[in-house]
């Protein structure tokens, strides 16, 4: 006899003890409890069981650790015994999180040929594009529950310090385009302070200040050495490990087709060098709505563009054909990201 089937008898007998002496049958629903709880726990263990050996079967493991990885040039030693969990469990995060790294994946096709020339223009690295993904995870829209925003999680001091407009009408930190030059800035002085990308992007996180102290306090030379705050230390990890799940999904157990994938999206640009005094109406100009003006400029925080200085403002205006595609067409900026 299975346990639903016995689980169901065990009702029964208790509803009729009940009916026929409530005193008792408050004693008897304690005792008939104990009946219903033995088969479903009993069943629970056997599932588990099955579920168990259906996991195994199914191929869901932990994804392995390299010997080594490489980024931006530098080599990371992974045998070593810290280094080699600390990779291992963000391995583990993007192979376990499946909304967040499907996402990125998504994401990624739309957003790195937009952001992979602004790097290679400002000479740095190509794998430097994996900070941007750990700390927005791709979301053009991020926002920290510190402040930081957009793309590259800029507070609004930084951002201001790197030549972003920040106040309660403009917005750079949400440009695509300004905000990684701005980035670009940053690391290239973080470069040229400690001499490694690593270490650069450790103090992208916990500020320059910090890992300067740190590094010399410690007495070591390179960020993956420092015994630091979890965050930080886990963020030079991430780092590898969203190179290599984006270099290839499928490792991770990730199979994508092409019309998964987001598709890159086409603008027109108007300059501006005037105020607008209602976005709607603007919009409408250009026969879109305010939904999608915003959507393609999340810069422009209000419902109108104050420019009381007449500064040029590019305002991207999407096209026809992007705002209504075929999935099935989308071009595919890495062929590792889809299956064949």
């Amino acid at each position: 006899m299975d346990c639903i089937t016995l689980y169901i008898i065990a009702n029964c007998i208790n509803l009729i003890i009940m009916k026929i002496n409530k005193k008792q049958g408050i004693i008897s629903f304690t005792l008939v409890t104990l009946l219903i709880a033995t088969p479903v726990l009993i069943g629970s263990t056997v599932q588990f069981n099955k579920e168990d050996q259906t996991l195994q079967s199914q191929g869901i493991t932990p994804p392995s650790v390299p010997d080594q990885a490489n980024f931006a040039g530098e080599t990371v030693d992974l045998r070593r015994m810290d280094l080699r969990e600390r990779m291992d469990r963000e391995l583990m995060a993007f192979s376990y999180m499946h909304t967040s790294s499907i996402l990125m994946v998504k994401r990624a096709n739309r957003y790195f040929p937009v952001i992979e020339p602004i790097l290679k223009a400002n000479k740095i690295p190509d794998d430097l594009k994996y900070l941007m993904v750990i700390e927005s995870s791709l979301n053009p829209l991020a926002m920290s529950p510190a402040g930081a925003a957009g793309f590259w999680q800029f507070m609004k001091g930084t951002g201001r310090d790197y030549g972003l407009e920040v106040n309660n009408n403009i917005d750079e930190r949400y440009n695509i385009e300004k905000s990684t030059k701005a980035a670009c800035s940053y690391l290239l002085d973080a470069y040229k302070k400690y001499g490694d990308w690593i270490t650069a992007a450790a103090s992208y996180n916990a500020g320059q200040g910090r890992i300067t102290n740190e590094l010399s306090r410690q007495d070591v030379d390179h960020a993956a050495d420092l015994w630091l705050v979890q965050e930080t230390s886990r963020y030079m990890f991430r780092l590898l490990a969203a190179k290599q799940f984006l270099e290839n999904p499928k490792q991770f157990g990730f199979f994508l087709k092409r019309e998964h994938l987001y598709p890159p999206i086409h603008y027109k640009y108007v300059s501006i060098t005037y105020p607008i005094s209602d976005l709607v109406e603007f919009a409408k100009k250009y026969n879109i709505n305010y939904a999608q003006l915003k959507e393609a400029n999340p810069w422009l925080r209000g419902r109108n563009l104050e420019n009381k200085s007449g500064r040029t403002y590019i305002i991207s205006i999407p096209t026809t054909e992007s705002l209504t595609y075929n999935p099935k067409h989308t071009p595919i900026h890495n062929k590792n990201w889809i299956v064949d």
